[in-house]
């Protein structure tokens, strides 16, 4: 078995070319973006109020997640936001208090998706939300 050289990425990323001002716009563009934040849904989610599963959004201020959603009564409104916070992309995003919350860093929007502190500027991606009968619709 012979020994291979371990290369790091910077050194790899010099010997194919890469170096000094190049390699720092790579790696800042890179770490920068968060492809999870505000991606719109392909398809419509669809609810069945009267499903047990989605019991808490009988309640004011109840709410569940489906498929990175998290869906809130706020008083007798339906509301929908992304799982996503937009501080740093963490997948913790809960609603309390006619607020959305992220656990991770303490960012807080409105119902509207708009940043209530200094983590929550970049704002949060929402979702319309109807409901005909016992069917909720979230595009």
């Amino acid at each position: 078995m012979e020994i291979k050289e371990k290369i790091d990425r910077n050194n790899f990323l010099k010997k194919i070319g890469f170096s000094g001002a190049a390699l720092f716009a790579l790696y800042t563009l890179d770490s920068c973006k968060n492809e999870d934040v505000a991606k719109p849904i392909a398809n419509a989610n669809t609810i069945d109020l009267t499903n047990p599963t989605f019991a808490k959004l009988k309640t004011s201020g109840g709410f569940v997640i489906n498929n990175d959603i998290v869906i809130a009564n706020n008083s007798g409104t339906y509301i929908a936001a992304t799982l996503t916070c937009s501080h740093e992309g963490r997948k913790e995003i809960t609603f309390a208090n006619n607020q959305w919350l992220c656990t991770a860093h303490g960012a807080k929007f409105d119902t509207a998706g708009v940043g209530l502190n200094n983590e929550g500027k970049g704002g949060l991606k929402q979702y319309k939300v109807t409901v005909a009968g016992n069917i909720l619709t979230i595009t």
